[in-house]
């Protein structure tokens, strides 16, 4: 029977969902780089949010975990950061096994069997496993170490129970090792499935891979992900200065922006004679995106100050921060003559020192090439800030944004909303312009908000660059805030 006709012929309402924005990078994430063979080359990096996660994978003797501890530690506290992985020596091919469910893992399943089987190949060898008798074991880990025994030295089973599964790694290195998925036998009880090795399983390979330089290791990290933004080393042994340099070189010209973290306990960075230390090398090539810190006591005293300047939330009011003064948790103080910490000023080498009225600071919070750490910080947040602002303009609109003056000044009002906030978080402020000027701003002239923005009209724009429907070039102008490290006073006393 027909229900009559449709509503839609009188009134035809659709509903239109607009696309999710792009986000703002997060410039509070740090990447801690090790080379403990806990993630492999092809997994790269994992994130955590807790010092205990982290702990819970590496140990609590590891690099990585006491670059987190320090970094963790810091008040108020840092929410996340990513562990990647270095291939500083060869590594080996490994079979991860798939999760076992709590069922799975019951002991009973694997006592049940005493003439066990499994076909499984190690570096290019088969291994026919057989008569594999788990009676006797008393955990999950005794039954690993049968398998192994019966591998004969080609592998090692391990069980982790951090991730629910089986791990058989070959006793080899390089790009040859490696280890297939399990099958079934032709004779005996098939355990391929119960261990949760079989190629259905869930559980995956892993070639193993030839050792990498230190800045090849950060290259395929920053291709893997955009996610983290600071970057330190915790590894096994410190590295080389010629890769610290290296991986310095490619974090200053790497896209998106990025900042490099170096600690370094050379006691020839305390002596203003010398430059072959990596502070005066790095200084001395104008590096803007790493900063170095001494530190006598600890090998990882950057990562407290990654943690601090990490809490910052440019979404916030009056939230910028300046590095110098702040205290490093877990970081002892060094105590120094004033040729010594004349030395590391004049490095542009950073130090948590201890001063004489019982009190200790971070000085001077800077960059290689003496930037101040908080201006390139907040200057990347800003870049992002407006890119990120002008792409969802253009991206989420309904209809075109035309290319008149209209249209344009659209996207000087979407700039000046993040400029706004750069002044509200107090990156931006108020000032002087004692730069060369442009459109209506000139040398001299007060930045009544903080900022000025100039579009030239769209008549004058190029024909070239109208047909390519590219909107005239933007000129921003900001006034940075600063900050005060240093007060000069005068007392006059009159009798």
């Amino acid at each position: 029977m027909s229900q009559g006709l449709s509503v839609s012929d009188v009134v035809n309402v659709q509903v239109v969902m607009s696309p999710l924005a792009a986000a703002v990078r997060n410039f509070g994430a740090l990447l801690i780089l090790g080379d403990a063979s806990v993630i492999d080359t092809d997994e790269r990096l994992r994130q955590y949010s807790t010092l205990d996660a982290v702990a819970a994978d590496f140990g609590s003797s590891a690099p990585e975990y006491k670059a987190a501890d320090l970094f963790f530690s810091q008040s108020p506290q840092p929410s996340i950061v990513y562990v990647g992985k270095w291939a500083r020596a060869a590594t080996s091919g490994r079979l991860l096994g798939g999760a076992l469910s709590a069922s799975e893992q019951a002991l009973s399943n694997f006592t049940a069997i005493a003439d066990g089987a499994m076909d499984i190949s190690v570096d290019g060898t088969s291994n026919n496993l057989t008569t594999l008798d788990f009676s006797g074991a008393t955990n999950l880990n005794g039954v690993a170490s049968i398998i192994t025994t019966a591998l004969a030295g080609a592998a090692a089973v391990v069980w982790d129970s951090v991730y629910s599964r089986f791990v058989v790694t070959s006793i080899t290195t390089g790009a040859t090792s490696a280890v297939s998925f399990a099958d079934a036998p032709a004779t005996g009880t098939d355990i391929s499935g119960l261990l949760g090795l079989t190629s259905t399983d869930g559980g995956r390979r892993v070639t193993g891979v030839s050792a990498e330089a230190l800045v090849d290791a950060v290259q395929a990290l920053a291709n893997k992900s955009n996610d983290w933004y600071g970057l330190y080393v915790a590894a096994s042994a410190v590295p080389e200065s010629s890769d610290v340099l290296a991986v310095a070189a490619f974090v200053e010209g790497a896209s998106p922006s990025r900042i490099f973290g170096v600690t370094t306990q050379d006691a020839a960075a305390l002596d203003g004679t010398l430059d072959t230390d990596i502070a005066s090398q790095l200084k001395a090539l104008l590096y803007k995106r790493t900063f170095v810190q001494y530190s006598s006591s600890s090998a990882y005293a950057t990562a407290s100050l990654f943690g601090r300047a990490f809490t910052v939330d440019f979404t916030g009011n009056n939230t910028v921060i300046t590095l110098k003064f702040k205290q490093e948790p877990g970081v002892a103080a060094e105590t120094l003559s004033e040729s010594q910490a004349a030395a590391l000023a004049g490095k542009n080498c950073n130090v948590f020192v201890a001063y004489n009225n019982a009190t200790a600071i971070v000085q001077q919070g800077v960059m290689a090439n003496g930037y101040f750490f908080d201006e390139v910080h907040g200057t990347d947040w800003l870049q992002n800030s407006i890119q990120t602002a002008i792409y969802n303009l253009l991206y989420t609109s309904p209809t075109k944004i035309p290319q008149t003056d209209a249209g344009v000044n659209q996207v000087v009002a979407t700039i000046d909303q993040q400029l706004e906030q750069a002044v509200a978080n107090g990156l931006v402020a108020p000032g002087v312009w004692n730069a060369p000027g442009f459109g209506a701003l000139a040398q001299g002239q007060t930045l009544a908000k903080g900022y000025y923005v100039y579009a030239p009209p769209v008549a004058d724009q190029a024909q070239a660059d109208r047909e390519a429907r590219k909107a005239p070039t933007l000129q921003v102008a900001i006034k940075l805030a600063g900050a005060v490290h240093f007060a000069n006073v005068i007392v006059n006393v009159n009798r």
